[in-house]
């Protein structure tokens, strides 16, 4: 009988103090300051809002106005920056957002259409160019598809002429402000894995000078 007593008191004194271990830990987690915002903030993907981009000439766009088959549309923009709807006629639509542009076909087609909804799509952006010019077989503006490097760039103009000085390339580059800094890109080390970081990515209005 005292046996049986004295397992029964080894028993309990051992639930006891598991629950107090549980107790302990649970609060130092509730007290704990979590790391998932963090982790969440860190994981998300940044903003591509369709007002960062802004319409210009040649851009390719598609325009649909929610159950008006004739007044729905994909065209390009005119070298004038402006584009023609049937309703409200012409347009301007360089210098514009896609949401302001959005914004601006709604108001205008009130007139005509009860409650219009709106949405404007750059299917094509050919208004975002770069130059390459010099020693290259073809020299000119090539629009900004994708993510273009000097690399890039050179391949699209088609290589290099013969006595191309491969050693002394550079990118010219249109700051905000208004200034133009020089990037100097050497195609023999770049080709060779050596400072690979002068490969930049290149932005509208960048020149490449092959000399």
């Amino acid at each position: 009988m005292a046996k049986t007593r004295f397992v029964l008191s080894f028993t309990v004194a051992i639930l006891i103090s598991s629950s107090a271990l549980v107790l302990r830990a649970q609060t130092k987690l509730a007290n704990t300051p979590s790391s998932q915002p963090d982790a969440v903030k860190a994981a998300a993907p940044p903003s591509t809002s369709s007002d960062e981009f802004v319409i210009g000439p040649g851009d390719v766009l598609a325009i649909n106005v929610w159950k008006e088959t004739d007044i729905s549309k994909v065209l390009p923009v005119r070298s004038d920056g402006r584009i023609s709807l049937p309703l409200i006629g012409e347009l301007q639509s360089s210098g514009l957002t896609p949401r302001q542009l959005e914004a601006e076909i709604t108001k205008r087609l009130k007139d005509y259409v009860a409650d219009p909804s709106v949405t404007v799509v750059v299917q094509e952006i050919r208004s975002q160019k770069i130059n390459v010019l010099g020693m290259v077989a073809r020299p000119g503006s090539f629009p900004i598809t994708s993510s273009l490097t000097v690399l890039d760039a050179i391949a699209l103009a088609g290589g290099f002429r013969d006595f191309a000085k491969q050693k002394s390339i550079y990118v010219l580059h249109q700051n905000a402000d208004g200034t133009q800094s020089r990037i100097t890109f050497n195609y023999k080390e770049v080709i060779k894995g050596v400072n690979v970081a002068q490969n930049v990515k290149l932005q509208p209005r960048d020149t490449v000078v092959v000399p």
